[in-house]
């Protein structure tokens, strides 16, 4: 019989910001194709609907309190999960913020806020897997970066700035760790309504200006970023390294 392509069976995939949105498809998308996941978020913040949801694919989900901001949470979370599974093969670095303000507006606290979510906690989260990873040889991390780290987008100085930042961390780190058998990758994508991006495109002029930029002419779906989350997971994609997948409908051509 004729293996399926892009299955997961066996492997345990870290997924963080999983309570809404995106993070929370890609637990779904993860689980259905076979992998245990590991569903974050920072305290306060439910899973039950995330975790509901991974449940009707795999009863294998654990649910885990940490906040990518504070590094105290992320070694204790991280030791827990070691503790309780064993390993961990993929990372999902989803975690970030966004706070649209123009260059002349942007504050100090910010900007730092910015970097501590979206580019250092993911960091210091894949810091903290990769050893296992080594161990046995195999591993995957993907972030979300976004679009807006291969192009400007007015009004978003510092959101552009960290994903920029975090496509050069994926090749700096996938050419360090290709060697141990750990592919390190990001998925781009354009605008998706989530809680994040949802205000925003209420604003009929901004929407307006979003789809005049997508040749296909629609934003993207959450199950269209899960879906390249789950491609680059997959040992399918053991050859794509150090890559930022855009899921964008073309606006990165322009």
């Amino acid at each position: 019989m004729e293996k399926s392509m892009f299955r997961l069976d066996g492997k345990i995939a870290l997924v963080t910001g999983a309570a809404t949105g995106i993070g929370a498809g890609i637990a779904a998308t993860l689980a259905r194709q076979g992998a245990a996941v590991v569903i974050s978020d920072k305290p306060g913040e439910s899973l039950a609907a995330t975790a509901e949801s991974v449940k009707r694919h795999n009863d294998s989900v654990m649910e885990l309190e940490m906040d990518v901001c504070d590094t105290d949470q992320i070694r204790a979370g991280i030791r827990k999960l070691q503790e309780t599974l064993g390993k961990v093969d993929i990372l999902v670095n989803n975690a970030a913020v966004n706070r649209p303000a123009p260059g002349l507006e942007v504050t100090e606290e910010s900007w730092d806020d910015h970097f501590k979510a979206n580019v250092k906690g993911g960091f210091f989260l894949a810091q903290k897997v990769a050893p296992m990873m080594i161990q046995q040889k195999w591993g995957r991390v993907i972030w979300i970066s976004s679009q807006s780290g291969l192009i400007g987008i007015p009004g978003q100085p510092v959101y552009c700035s960290t994903k920029g930042a975090v496509i050069q961390l994926v090749k700096v780190l996938g050419l360090e760790w290709a060697k141990h058998g750990i592919t390190v990758n990001s998925v781009a994508p354009t605008f998706v309504e989530t809680n994040m991006t949802r205000k925003r495109l209420q604003n009929q002029e901004f929407l307006r200006f979003v789809l005049g930029k997508i040749p296909i002419g629609r934003l993207a779906t959450i199950d269209e970023v899960a879906a390249a989350v789950a491609f680059l997971a997959s040992e399918e994609a053991s050859m794509v390294n150090c890559h930022a997948l855009r899921v964008d409908g073309g606006w990165t051509a322009w």
